[in-house]
């Protein structure tokens, strides 16, 4: 799920010195007399500056305002999006007493988190990482597993699709220690590890990673700091790294091949099939990102061919998806259910419920708490379109479903559960083929201060029937998760034998056959995994942190160019 991003405010302290100079005028009409000149007195020094340093006092906080880019190292110029830094000079305790204000502000559970003296830290970001509930949910899970950072830089390069060095490639992480088991869950299109060299993919889904550069990954690196090795040959930190690969297909075959790192921008629609069933016809698509700003061309432009396609249903694979732009994910809503069931009945996607002192105003930039509804047309998020398919403002292709089929794993999230729970609510039957889901039915402001962009849970989402409560995710029906939301629905476990988009691949084949006679496959695993991305923990047992980028309408939907 995610969130608004505030408008900036700051506040500037200014000194002003001023000194004058006393001269006096002689003059006289009429006479002959000289009148002596004045001697100019210097006034005494001023008194030594008295400290402004925030003084912390148990219980009492201060505007947030008052120490907003307050910096302790400032930055100047523009960021790329030519917006002016609004950083001014100040320090450490002023960025630290803003987090400690903006989260008593703002946090959904603000009256859960310790009141910590900013002067016990020394770093910013470990100051914010202790301001946080501590609660944990009935399953066992902590209440906010999403409360993280990252350079401001790298927000908004991600959300503009600034590419990042890597081979293209997507691992599954089945076992994370010796005797290692790394698969390529996927790999980008036209990437480094997914472009065709002599017709054979380098990196083809299902592949297990054997070894890199010679060096033994199922049983080596046994070290942290061979770990930290194995990390970065993984996810190499520079363009223009060649790694050598060892990997063993699915059919048995052990190859060697080299890939050569390069930018990579992530693909938000990797996939897209259209099957037939007798006479009836089934829409796939595999749906990667709700972010960055061409995720939602991409989208639409998927759903443009499932209506062409007439399709009689449709499979929207998300098992892979962590979340985003939840303006897109309301869109994607729309094209599914059409305008009859959401924007016609002025249907709420996602109802906001902030922290007890907010009542009825949204405590990140003071607005009348109001609905996100169902967006039915091509937004305008301030950057131009990269096609020339559609324009802004353009009518969205509508598919009138009554039912979707969504394939989910455990990093099926945020702003993909906020698919499952808004079309609930206005009962689209939703079928989930899969595994559970993260369960974050929070969202966040991804917010800057002095180049560094903190994401602290604001809000819980409910649908247009008041619903949020899935913290433990949603689960298929004939799961044994005891915490989850059950939705109608098979377990299957990830399948790495077929490729994304076959309709023997399990989990598509699973969404078949239920369609067909509404059973489900035996139950064979139990097994998960988690793809890991350069963003989340590679080895740690902790959720994938989900990085979420929700645009509010003012900003980012009608920013002219």
């Amino acid at each position: 799920m995610a969130k608004a991003r505030l408008m900036k405010t700051a506040t500037v302290a200014a000194l002003l010195a001023s000194g004058a100079v006393l001269a006096a005028c002689g003059g006289g009409g009429g006479g002959s007399s000289v009148t002596p000149a004045t001697t100019a007195v210097s006034p005494p020094p001023p008194p030594p500056p008295v400290s402004q340093s925030p003084v912390f006092t148990p219980g009492v906080f201060a505007a947030s305002s008052t120490f907003k880019d307050q910096c302790a190292s400032p930055r100047t110029g523009v960021d790329i999006e030519n917006n002016p830094f609004p950083d001014q000079a100040g320090s450490l305790e002023e960025e630290l007493f803003w987090l400690r204000s903006w989260t008593n502000e703002t946090y959904l559970w603000n009256d859960e988190v310790a009141d910590r003296d900013p002067a016990g830290f020394t770093d910013r970001v470990a100051y914010f990482d202790v301001l946080k509930t501590e609660a944990v949910e009935p399953s066992g899970e902590d209440r906010d597993d999403f409360h993280f950072s990252q350079p401001t830089e790298d927000f908004l390069a991600a959300r503009n699709s600034v590419g990042n060095p890597g081979y293209g490639a997507e691992y599954a992480i089945i076992q994370g220690a010796p005797p290692r088991d790394i698969r390529i869950a996927f790999s980008e299109p036209t990437s480094p590890a997914g472009t065709a060299v002599g017709g054979v993919v380098p990196l083809p889904r299902g592949s297990k990673i054997l070894e890199l550069n010679g060096q033994d990954v199922v049983n080596g690196f046994t070290t942290d700091a061979q770990v930290d090795v194995l990390i970065e040959l993984l996810f190499p930190s520079n363009n223009n790294v060649t790694t050598t690969f060892t990997v063993e297909d699915n059919d048995g075959t052990q190859r060697t091949v080299s890939v050569t790192s390069e930018e990579i921008v992530e693909k938000p629609v990797i996939e897209t099939e259209i099957v037939t069933s007798g006479t009836e016809t089934i829409g796939y698509i595999a749906f990667n990102t709700f972010s960055p700003f061409a995720s939602q061309e991409e989208i639409i432009l998927a759903m443009r061919d499932m209506q062409t396609a007439a399709v009689d249903d449709l499979v929207l694979d998300l098992r892979y998806n962590g979340g985003g732009l939840l303006a897109v994910a309301s869109q994607a809503a729309y094209m599914i259910a059409g305008s009859a069931k959401t924007t016609a009945v002025n249907a709420d996607f996602e109802r906001f419920i902030y922290n007890d002192d907010a009542g009825n105003r949204n405590p990140v930039d003071g607005s009348i708490n109001e609905p996100f509804g169902f967006f039915d047309s091509v937004l305008n998020f301030g950057v131009p379109l990269t096609t020339n398919q559609i324009a802004f403002g353009d009518p969205l292709p509508q598919l009138n479903l009554n039912r979707v089929f969504i394939l989910a794993t455990e990093d099926t999230c945020s702003a993909s559960e906020a698919v499952i729970n808004g079309l609930r609510g206005v009962d689209v039957e939703v079928i989930l083929i899969g595994d559970t889901t993260c369960g974050k039915p929070y969202g966040f402001v991804p917010q800057d201060n002095c180049g560094q962009t903190y994401y602290t849970i604001q809000f819980q989402g409910a649908n247009n029937k008041g619903f949020g409560d899935f913290a433990d995710g949603f689960s298929p029906s004939n799961s044994s998760s005891n915490f989850a939301v059950s939705v109608p629905g098979c377990f299957v476990a990830d399948d790495f034998t077929k490729p994304l988009g076959d309709p023997d691949e399990g989990l598509f084949a699973a969404a078949l056959q239920y369609r067909s006679n509404a059973t489900c496959p035996t139950i064979t695993t139990t097994a998960t995994s988690f793809v890991a991305s350069k963003t989340g923990p590679l080895f740690a047992g902790a959720a994938v942190e989900h990085q979420d980028y929700y645009l509010n309408s003012v900003r980012n939907m009608s920013r002219p160019e």
